[in-house]
């Protein structure tokens, strides 16, 4: 099956902010102004970009979603339930997630901050089925380096027909394994699954199948060369000795 047109096997159409959630404007995460902008976001039927510097709340946003979906605020699929920190935003009860007709067979919560803790409970859970280990490569994620458990677990866990949620995939990967990252993508969406990911790399960020969301200007749909991801990492690129002159000055 090719890539897919809007409306078929769109597990999440969009997203809105509760009017309720302005009652709580004084804490956060109602302080962040790209929350107290979202409004409604529609999403895109196969891969949702969604862009901005650090601290705008691209990661605050993703757990809301996720959390809504049913997944384990730590990560995981829905089936996982540990928690060891329990420092997730109350955003989840502020938000509405509008699904589409389809139901995902499958789906998963990656987040990099808390892999290891992800790790640890897919060896516990192993212990009493010996047969999980198999869908992560057969392989404890924590006898892998940090890139490789996150490679794995996108090659071997993710199925297809599913929803998957990732909260900067980058984090863990080299450049080389960021286009193998493009690939599986393109795998994944070919067998009716939907992404939805926060990234700051301008490597993932140009998969071409995509909308990408500025989340600093009111949720603008930007064209990839038009993002400050893809405009500083050309400059720097195209010129290093002049960039580093100018970071490097007394």
């Amino acid at each position: 099956m090719g890539i897919l047109e809007r409306g078929m096997f769109q597990y999440i159409r969009a997203v809105e902010l509760s009017p309720s959630a302005y009652t709580c404007r004084g804490r956060f995460p109602m302080t962040l102004p790209a929350i107290q902008r979202l409004g409604e976001l529609e999403l895109h039927p196969n891969v949702s970009f969604i862009v901005g510097e650090n601290g705008t709340g691209k990661s605050t946003l993703l757990e809301a979603i996720a959390i809504s979906c049913g997944f384990n605020p730590e990560g995981g699929s829905r089936s996982f339930n540990f928690s060891t920190n329990d420092t997730h935003s109350d955003l989840s009860d502020f938000i509405k997630v509008t699904k589409g007709a389809a139901s995902p067979d499958d789906g998963y919560f990656l987040r990099a901050e808390s892999m290891y803790n992800l790790a640890s409970n897919i060896d516990e859970l192993n212990e009493d089925d010996g047969e999980l280990i198999r869908f992560y490569g057969g392989k404890s994620l924590h006898a892998q380096s940090h890139g490789e458990a996150f490679v794995s677990l996108m090659m071997n866990r993710f199925g297809g027909k599913g929803l998957y949620i990732l909260d900067e995939p980058e984090a863990a990967l080299s450049p080389t394994r960021q286009m193998a990252l493009i690939s599986r993508i393109n795998d994944l969406v070919k067998r009716q699954s939907q992404f939805i990911i926060a990234t700051h790399s301008p490597i993932i960020m140009s998969y071409p199948n995509a909308q990408i969301f500025d989340i600093e200007n009111g949720y603008q749909i930007i064209d990839y060369k038009d993002t400050k991801h893809y405009a500083v990492t050309k400059e720097f690129l195209n010129n290093p000795e002049k960039m580093l002159k100018i970071l490097l000055e007394d």
